[in-house]
């Protein structure tokens, strides 16, 4: 993938055709690493020599050159105690209100420290984006890093646990993923390459007008009339892993 950045606050950042995909995470989970081996640039995004220094929402295009098809958002990192109290509650109403409200925005990529397992501040992070994520409006993929740490006893036990965590954020909209990742051996890279990929080129969401909920409910009656009942289900469970 080419890349280039754009910076600024949450408020400050310009309105966007391409879809973006915000990257969140606590300090030292691992983020950074990863949306480089992911945009496949070793300098792109980087950790601070002083964590929770970082103070913007930094924009990567990504895709052709001369035609980036998608936008990587690399928020600032959550967690480090010793940010001062005003700098936290300053990045929390960015991430809030980006996270919330950003029009452009197709789906959030959770970093959680697959040794850690979510913690109480990852979860408050999700509240930002549960309405959201519940109605379908976006994608949620939590991204287990340093996979490589783990044997596969304790990968199938976070990965298990993380599912139980997140259950309530599962509905027939939601559109969840959880995996296992490690840029160091390159788990997990594909299958999230090729998500953000399907995130990026999708269709537009279409939802049906508040008027129009009668009309559409009584076509579905009809066409569950027509139907013999006995086709399956092919929507994966929402919070399976990918």
């Amino acid at each position: 993938m080419d890349a280039g950045v754009d910076e600024g606050l949450g408020q400050d950042l310009p309105p966007r055709q391409l879809p973006e995909i915000a990257f969140v995470g606590r300090s030292n989970a691992g983020k950074s690493t990863a949306i480089n081996t992911l945009a496949q640039q070793k300098r792109l995004a980087f950790a601070s020599k002083t964590p929770g220094r970082t103070q913007h929402i930094n924009l990567f295009a990504v895709g052709p050159k001369d035609a980036p098809d998608a936008l990587f958002a690399d928020l600032p990192g959550y967690g480090y105690a010793a940010v001062a109290r005003d700098a936290k509650l300053r990045w929390q109403r960015v991430m809030a209100d980006y996270l919330g409200e950003r029009e452009s925005l197709s789906g959030v990529v959770l970093m959680v420290d697959s040794r850690l397992g979510l913690t109480e501040l990852d979860k408050q992070l999700l509240e930002f984006v549960s309405d959201r994520v519940t109605a379908g409006e976006i994608s949620l993929l939590l991204v287990l890093t340093k996979a490589d740490k783990l044997n596969r006893k304790e990968g199938a036990a976070v990965m298990a646990q993380v599912q139980k965590d997140i259950a309530v954020l599962a509905t027939e909209d939601s559109d969840i993923g959880i995996t296992l990742f490690s840029a160091l051996n390159k788990q997990g890279v594909g299958d999230v390459a090729e998500l953000l990929y399907e995130w990026a080129h999708r269709e537009p969401r279409e939802y049906v007008e508040d008027e129009d909920l009668e009309g559409a409910e009584g076509d579905e009656a009809e066409a569950d009339d027509e139907a013999d009942g006995d086709e399956p289900d092919a929507r994966p469970e929402a919070d399976a892993p990918r």
